[in-house]
Formats: structure tokens, C-alpha cells, sequence
């Protein structure tokens, strides 16, 4: 008896060339719609699904392959006696060779004017059964999901007659890992079209974007997946033009400097260290952003991570060029300006659109054995309901300094304190256990610059040991969350000193 290989896919990559080997191996050809066609064209034998199952395909091509005689050929042991029997009783033949992949679902739902209707109509019901069906007797079934197998397999086929257990086996694993992300996203969209908040289960899914070196240290192994139609802002959607491949400290340092630089509409710079912001500035043009940023702490920067948001010129590159950068991350170089920087052959420069905007999605925090989840923290001081607690007003530069200390000091991990004046960072104080603590090193980094400058604070205080610690080193305003039983007493310190004092009631934590 021949055997018999099932040929129905979406995206035909290959197809024919696929059909023709099998045919060549006495393959028996089944296939539906589109790829039938092109199987015909090429002028090869092939049944349609039809001529097999005696039933049309009805309800708009909704059921063709949900029948016996194609679910029996696939799910029958072909080593047991009693499904040999009903199999001939029924006078179906055993399908051997399954190649199968699903209609356009992300694809779809990735257009901007997408309907429900088109969503829906995109859900595959017959592929993914027939994958499943293939791949729980991988035993006796070869799956196909991926091109990119097609080699493999036929070479076995063409070495041996059949292929290797060990094969079906991963093929049928890549299945349902296919068939497991295939759902997880129609789950994601009806989640999302419904409006639950917290479903009663929640499934991810990501696709593999490359195998790093190693994780946050040599000895552990690590990966970088990107998520199916996530944020456009993003270093997994970002392109390399230059330096060696990214590192997991790398990735998450990237990140943490396009969380703070998409705060900034004006132009902007941003100087990562260790996922802590160690210089910040703004300007009225990139050159002048980079070089405040640069100035608030020249010594970490060194071997740092910078992002702006505006294209990089020669000028600014030649800048960036005089000291030793691990990624610069920009909208765009300018060719005299990737002349500059390439010289350095491993410094890694990325590009990636500036224009999405503030992103929808979830943080995602694993613990061992479970996972957290939060939305970002997307406030900011246009959403906020803020109040001036001291007698004193800030003064409109103070102002200006204070919304800036907001925008970083919520990327800075607690406890946190930032000083700042009107155009860059002073001092960062980040991940101490006490928050006077953290104000003595940002006000100790900020020195004499401390004087006249504004300081901002991620959480409350719990006592107003940290505005007498920014009184003495100098600084005229405070902007911090407030909400402690003890806020008079910091209030009155600061009227004490002059010191303009503004509440947001928000805390940033960042653990």
C-alpha cells in the first residue's frame, strides 16, 4: 500500500517542491483549497479531501477535514490488531505524513483595521485538530508544521524509507508548542475583547528572537523572546547596525534606558549603568541633551548604555565616539555618523521607531514557582493630582526641575532619590534600604550643584531626617509622593527651611 501524506497550508513556502519529492518517494497526495491548486498547477497527482471523505466541504469551507476518514487515518495504531480491523471495516486508509500550518490569526489581528468578524473568522478549527490528532501518534505520524523541517525530513525518507523516531518525536513537540501559542493569542485577543482584567488563567506566548551567550552571569544559560505583536518601543524590535550580538545584561539595560527617555518629548539623553539611570539631561537640541547627561556623571557612564531620542549627526557622534560606550540607541544615524561611531568595532548602535508612544502591555515579574502581574507604571505629572504642602510656591524653574526629577526618579530603583536641576540629573541615590540613605549619596554626588536644586523622592517620608539631610546640602524644592502619618513633620521642616515642598500622592516604588 502507498503511503499517504496530507498537504494543507497557509503559508505555501516550499510546498510544491515538497509534494514533488514526496511524489517521486510513492507518496499518496491529499490536499485541500489553495494548496491543492498549486499542486495541480505543478502538475502533480493529488486527491482532494473530498474524494476521500465522500462529503463536500460545507458551511463556507468550515468543516472539510473534521471526518472519520480523515481523523481515523491519522489516530490509528498502526502495531494493533484491533485498529487494523476497524480500520479496514471502514475502509479507511492510515495517513502517514502530515503537513499543516494554520490560518493567518496574527496576521490578521496585527491589521490596524481589523474587525471582530475577520478575527474570528481567522480562528482555525480543522488544522489545529489535524495537528494535534498527527502529533499524539507521533509513533506512526510524521508532522510537518514548519518549512524549515521539510529538509530533514525528507532526507530520512529518502535515506531509510521512514523517519527516525527520535524526529517524530520533535517534530510532534514543535506542534504543540505551535498549537499551545496559536491559542494562547485567539485567548489573549477574546480576553481583551471581553475586558477581564484578571482571567482565572493567563498564557503567554513568545517566539524565540536569539540564543545569548549566557544570562546575567557566564555560568547561566539564557534566551531572548519577543512577544507576537508587542510595543513597536521595544529593543526586541530594534535593528543592530553595528557591534557584536546583544548580552542578557545588554538587553535589560536597553530597556531600562528607553523607559526613562520615552518620558521626554523634548530632546533627550540617557545614561544606563547596571538598569539605574546614572546621567540625564534634556535640551533644546540632542548635542546639548547628551553632553548635560554626560556631565552628571561622567566617571559611570564609562562602559554604559545611552539612549536619545533624536537622530545622531556627526557632531554628536564624534562626541559619543571619546569614550567607551556599550550601545548607543537612537531613531536614526546619519551616515557620517555611522562612519564615526563603526570605527569602534564592538559598540552595538540599535534603531528603532520613537513614535509608538507608551505601551499597553504587562510587566511580567517571575517568581519561583509563579509569575506577577502589574500594569506599567505609566504615571506622570500631566495625570496627576498634585498640591503644594509648604508655604512656598516653587518658583517656575524649580518647577521645571521638579517634573524632570519626577520623570526619572520613577525608573530608579528604591529606595530613591533624585536630584536634579531644570536640564539633567545631579546626583542619583538608587536601591538603598533606607531612604536618608539614599538621599546622602544622590546629595553627595550632586555636591555644590545640590545648591538651589530640586530633589525627588519615590515614596514618602517616613521622617523628616531626609528634607534636613537636602536642606543642608542646599536644595529649594521637593516633590515627593507624601501619604506618611508623619508628613506635617517633614511639611514644617521644610517651611523651616524655605524649602518649596509638592505632593503627588503617587509612589514609584521600583523593587
Amino acid at each position: 500500500m502507498k503511503k499517504r501524506a496530507l498537504l494543507s497550508v497557509s503559508d505555501k513556502s516550499g510546498i510544491v517542491d515538497l509534494a514533488k519529492e514526496l511524489t517521486a518517494l510513492d507518496f499518496e497526495i491529499i490536499s485541500t483549497g489553495g494548496t491543492k491548486k498549486m499542486i495541480e498547477e505543478a502538475g502533480l497527482p493529488v486527491m482532494g479531501v473530498s474524494d476521500v471523505t465522500g462529503f463536500p466541504e460545507i458551511l463556507e469551507g468550515r468543516v472539510k477535514t473534521l471526518n472519520p476518514f480523515i481523523h481515523g487515518g491519522l489516530l490509528a495504531k498502526r502495531g494493533e490488531a484491533d485498529h487494523a480491523r476497524q480500520l479496514e471495516e471502514q475502509q479507511i486508509t492510515p495517513i502517514d505524513l502530515v503537513c499543516v500550518n494554520l490560518y493567518p490569526f496574527q496576521q490578521t489581528i496585527a491589521k490596524p483595521d481589523v474587525t471582530v468578524e475577520d478575527a474570528i473568522e481567522n480562528i482555525d478549527i480543522g488544522g489545529p485538530a489535524m495537528l494535534r490528532a498527527s502529533a499524539k501518534n507521533h509513533e506512526y505520524v510524521t508532522v510537518l508544521v514548519d518549512s524549515a523541517d521539510y529538509e530533514t525530513v525528507l532526507a530520512e525518507l529518502k535515506t531509510s524509507g521512514e523517519t527516525t523516531k527520535e524526529t517524530r518525536r520533535k517534530l510532534a513537540a514543535k506542534v504543540f508548542r505551535h498549537t499551545a501559542a496559536y491559542d494562547a493569542m485567539i485567548a489573549s485577543y477574546m480576553t481583551e475583547l471581553t475586558d477581564e482584567k484578571q482571567p482565572e488563567k493567563m498564557t503567554f506566548t513568545y517566539e524565540l528572537k536569539q540564543s545569548l551567550r549566557y544570562g546575567e552571569n557566564p555560568h547561566q544559560q539564557a534566551a531572548f523572546y519577543e512577544q507576537p505583536l508587542g510595543s513597536a518601543f521595544s529593543v526586541a524590535r530594534a535593528k543592530q547596525l553595528h557591534g557584536k550580538e546583544l548580552s542578557y545584561n545588554n538587553i535589560r539595560d536597553a530597556d531600562a534606558a528607553l523607559q526613562i527617555v520615552k518620558e521626554f518629548s523634548e530632546p533627550a539623553a540617557v545614561a544606563i549603568k547596571h538598569m539605574n539611570p546614572c546621567g540625564v539631561g534634556a535640551g533644546s537640541t540632542i548635542q546639548e541633551a547628551y553632553e548635560r547627561a554626560y556631565e552628571a556623571d561622567p566617571t559611570s557612564i564609562f562602559g554604559g548604555i545611552v539612549a536619545l531620542n533624536r537622530p545622531v549627526d556627526q557632531a554628536l557622534a564624534e562626541k559619543l565616539h571619546e569614550i567607551f560606550l556599550e550601545i548607543i540607541i537612537a531613531p536614526e544615524f546619519t551616515e557620517e555618523a555611522l562612519q564615526v561611531l563603526t570605527a569602534k568595532k564592538n559598540i552595538r548602535l540599535l534603531t528603532l521607531s520613537f513614535d509608538g508612544g507608551h505601551s499597553a502591555e504587562k510587566v511580567l515579574t517571575s517568581v519561583e514557582g509563579g509569575l506577577l502581574v502589574q500594569d506599567l507604571d505609566l504615571h506622570s505629572l500631566d495625570n496627576a493630582d498634585v498640591r503644594v504642602a509648604t508655604k512656598r510656591e516653587p518658583t517656575e524653574e524649580e518647577w521645571a526641575a521638579l517634573k524632570l526629577g519626577w520623570k526619572v526618579v520613577k525608573h530608579v530603583k528604591s529606595n530613591a532619590i533624585v536630584v536634579t536641576d531644570s536640564k539633567m540629573t545631579l546626583g542619583v541615590g538608587a536601591g538603598q534600604m533606607n531612604r536618608v540613605g539614599a538621599a546622602k549619596i544622590a546629595l553627595e554626588q550632586a555636591g555644590e550643584k545640590a545648591n538651589g536644586a530640586a530633589l525627588a523622592s519615590d515614596a514618602f517620608f517616613p521622617m523628616d531626617d531626609t528634607v534636613e539631610a537636602a536642606a543642608k546640602a542646599g536644595i529649594t524644592a521637593i516633590i515627593q509622593p507624601g501619604g506618611s502619618v508623619r508628613d506635617e513633620d517633614s511639611i514644617k521642616k521644610a517651611d523651616e527651611y524655605g524649602i518649596a515642598m509638592v505632593m503627588t500622592g503617587i509612589r514609584h516604588f521600583k523593587h
